[in-house]
């Protein structure tokens, strides 16, 4: 025999998770205690935030779900953005909250929410175990919906009369995950006539793309036939900026080039879109592309978005099936004088007197970090720098937020995504969404990551002025005050930077990203 609580561990053990990450309360304390005695490691944070976007961040990098844990109550609301997050972008994440008896749930009492309710809009599934038989099942089902394609979150209620209770079970055995069949023939063939007839096609590679791991099948595709590429900022390292295929972003270059050829493409073919990510209206206005859809769901319904073709299948197959059936010469890199241009505008070192801005800095960083090291970006206008501006050259090396874009989530998903790679990481942040979790520096820290977190301040909200200028010629309410970053970091014993003229930036960027220390660097922006 044995508690809810260790057969629920059990079964997390069964599922392969190796860390939980969480913050601790009254009502987990059966959990907590059966995580000590396992193999599973519970990880404390500083707040429930941090640790959901931490399972986010190691959801989205492994295609294993992470899992983030809290009690009842503000520690179960206090998770909900980083949970929503992983939903709209798509990333494997299972949250379990602590719940207070079940005798007493029925009447207004201490720190008790309907949490389930809560949950319910922002997760793909949810369920109270109100019973200590249905622990394997609920346990089963949320990683296995959390992780099928497409991925998301899902919620798991424990209260904490149930851990506490004996029952005699085991975990459900683990199987393969669920294979999406391969293409019908009729609709790959079609894909490819409408591919060959265009005089301008075009590639879209979106979240899906780099999350399903279909990179390569795209690499080899636009190998054979000379396609362009475009990606959302979530389906950067698709294919490597490097080719001459690769227009980047969708508003990449100084005046946005990789849109200006999207513009000019008569037919587009969305691989992996989620239209969440960036508006096709923004793409397509006049309705006058022919769309081909590739992805593991059909299409969302939306007047700018209405494919001319849906392939519903498992995305790499469907990008062979479509290869098979195009001759050596259906496409061609037909905007390639626009690849050179973008290329040469992103990686030119700043001159001597340039302004010390987020896009002068990149080139530098870039310069710093292996084509394998990881950039996890916050939310705020040095993330639109970064999305359009930061060559990437592999999948899953820039993680950028921007399905909710909750800002607050580079110095914890750089803390989950130290933990999960061997490749250096860089946190790359303003200082409005690095205050917001600042606190998790002390998390890593005390768990020896090594990552480099760099911020660039501003002293502002800095892209909602921007947006309020460009209405109303003016901003107000989005000007800050920071304590000073260096000490802050000096005090969890980080080593931190604080450089001045571009010698000192380039320096203190390949002195701490190779490093094997924790580092910040604050850039003071122009």
């Amino acid at each position: 025999m044995a508690t809810t609580a260790e057969l629920l561990v059990d079964c997390l053990e069964a599922e392969g998770v190796e860390r939980v990450f969480g913050v601790p309360g009254e009502e987990i304390e059966d959990l907590l205690f059966a995580l000590r005695e396992s193999s599973i490691r519970f990880l404390p944070t500083r707040h429930e935030q941090g640790a959901a976007f931490m399972a986010d961040v190691h959801g989205r990098l492994t295609g294993e779900a992470g899992v983030c844990l809290s009690t009842l109550g503000p520690g179960a609301t206090n998770l909900m953005t980083g949970v929503a997050d992983a939903q709209l972008d798509k990333s494997p994440v299972v949250a379990v909250t602590g719940q207070g008896g079940r005798e007493r749930l029925h009447k207004e009492s201490h720190q008790a929410l309907d949490v389930v309710d809560v949950f319910e809009p922002i997760v793909a599934w949810n369920t109270r175990i109100g019973e200590p038989e249905i622990a394997p099942e609920s346990v089963r089902k949320a990683f296995k919906l959390a992780e099928y394609e497409k991925p998301g979150a899902t919620h798991l209620e424990f209260p904490e009369d149930v851990a506490a209770e004996e029952i005699d079970a085991e975990p459900i055995e683990t199987r393969d995950p669920v294979r999406r069949p391969d293409p019908d023939d009729q609709s790959a063939a079609r894909a490819a006539r409408l591919l060959e007839e265009a005089e301008r096609p075009i590639l879209l590679a979106g979240n899906g793309a780099v999350r399903t791991r279909a990179s390569q099948t795209i690499r080899s595709l636009v190998d054979r036939v000379g396609i362009p590429v475009v990606e959302t900022y979530m389906g950067k390292g698709a294919i490597s900026d490097r080719e001459a295929a690769s227009l980047m972003t969708l508003d990449s270059g100084p005046d946005e080039e990789a849109a200006l050829a999207i513009d000019r493409a008569d037919c587009v073919i969305a691989v992996g879109y989620d239209i969440a990510e960036h508006d096709p209206a923004g793409w397509n206005p006049d309705l006058e592309k022919t769309i081909v859809h590739v992805d593991y769901e059909p299409a969302e319904v939306y007047r700018h978005y209405n494919p001319d073709v849906e392939i519903v299948a498992d995305v790499g197959a469907a990008l062979a099936a479509i290869d098979e059936r195009l001759s050596d010469a259906a496409c061609s890199l037909w905007c390639d004088d626009l690849h050179e241009q973008l290329l040469e505008s992103v990686t030119e070192p700043p001159a001597d007197d340039d302004p010390i801005t987020v896009r002068n800095c990149l080139p530098l960083l870039r310069e710093a970090m292996a084509d394998s090291d990881v950039l996890v970006s916050d939310v705020g206008s040095h993330k639109m720098a970064i999305a359009q501006s930061f060559p990437t050259y592999e999948p899953n090396t820039c993680v950028i937020s921007n399905g909710l874009a909750s800002m607050g989530i580079a110095v914890p998903g750089a803390l989950a995504a130290d933990l999960t790679t061997d490749a250096n990481v860089v946190a790359g942040t303003g200082d409005g969404g690095f205050m917001m979790n600042a606190a998790e520096l002390e998390t890593a820290s005390r768990l020896g990551c090594r990552f480099t977190t760099v911020v660039f301040n501003d002293d502002d909200y800095g892209l909602i002025s921007q947006k309020q200028d460009s209405h109303r010629g003016e901003h107000t309410g989005t000007e800050l005050s920071n304590p000073d970053l260096v000490t802050f970091a000096e005090s969890f014993g980080i080593e931190a930077y604080r450089p001045e003229g571009w010698d000192e930036v380039e320096a203190a960027f390949s002195e701490a990203v190779p490093s094997d220390e924790l580092a910040l660097i604050e850039i003071e922006l122009e």
